[in-house]
């Protein structure tokens, strides 16, 4: 240990009783408004620590508190969100609910206005598997009475026919697949001709002549001569016209929505279904009695 050298021990000595007078008179003198004199020193040499401390625990305490609100808000959070997937699902089931009603009602109505003709309402249930023929398959089948051949329809138009029946399933060929046919003519002139699909969207109107008129946007109609299709149902609109060797090239929209279908007619019978008269031009003759007609050479 280091020693003090002696000429400064009285000095050491000198400071030491001074500091302890000091206090002792800080100690024993009052102030008017804070107290004794020691304690004032005390209170001002700690203060600062005191404030400094209180600040970090507040900030501290702040923070815990955040955090854990933050963890809660999180949770609130996730929980509206579960919720509000559930109510765009159900929205979404309801939507659907509400569109397939439109188009039960739509069925209800055309099945109401053409009561005295035998229909089978039946629903779509699956599509054909592979991209070499376009059919649909229905969840009615032999026992309800559903048969091959039988025409397929919705209040739009032509589907196709039954070219399988099952006791509880069918099969339809759609209108567009290449084997697929149906009798067709001009709503207008009533230029009867076959319509045809080609594997895509739109249809093929065979074998009419360079020198017949045809005009965009003219109706096509089923003729009755297929044997499958009452006459006077919308098949398509004349969409594209090309002159053609030796016949023109006409292609055809279908009037029903092929590529999303979801419940269909089958017609059991070919009943001719009656159509507004405004459809038939005035000077147009009636197409002949289908019993009398022989079939013509559609492919189908």
């Amino acid at each position: 240990m280091i020693g003090i050298p002696s000429r400064h021990k009285s000095l050491v000595l000198l400071a030491g009783v001074i500091i302890l007078q000091v206090l002792m008179l800080a100690v024993q003198i009052k102030r008017e408004s804070q107290g004794r004199l020691i304690r004032v020193w005390t209170v001002g040499a700690v203060s600062p620590f005191e404030r400094a401390g209180s600040s970090s625990f507040g900030w501290f305490r702040d923070a815990w508190r955040k955090y854990f609100a933050l963890q809660n808000t999180t949770k609130e959070n996730e929980q509206i969100r579960r919720e509000n997937d559930a109510l765009k699902l159900q929205v979404a089931q309801l939507q659907g609910k509400a569109a397939e009603a439109d188009r039960l009602a739509i069925l209800l109505n055309f099945r109401k206005s053409h009561a005295d003709v035998p229909m089978i309402t039946a629903r779509v249930i699956g599509t054909g598997a592979g991209t070499a023929s376009l059919m649909i398959q229905l969840d009615r089948g032999e026992r309800d009475g559903i048969r091959k051949n039988m025409g397929v329809i919705t209040p739009d138009g032509v589907v196709g026919k039954v070219v399988e029946a099952y006791p509880n399933a069918s099969q339809v060929l759609l209108l567009t697949d290449k084997e697929s046919g149906v009798g067709a003519m001009l709503a207008d002139s009533r230029i009867q001709s076959p319509v045809g699909g080609q594997g895509e969207p739109l249809l093929v109107m065979k074998y009419v002549p360079n020198d017949d008129e045809v005009n965009l946007g003219e109706r096509v109609i089923t003729s009755g001569m297929d044997r499958i299709f009452p006459r006077d149902l919308p098949v398509g609109t004349v969409m594209e016209i090309k002159a053609g060797n030796p016949f023109k090239q006409i292609r055809v929209k279908p009037s029903a929505n092929l590529e999303r279908l979801e419940e269909v007619l089958v017609l059991p019978s070919l009943r001719p279904l009656e159509t507004k008269s405004e459809e038939r031009p005035a000077n147009a003759q009636p197409s002949a009695p289908i019993a009398s007609a022989p079939p013509p050479a559609v492919r189908r």
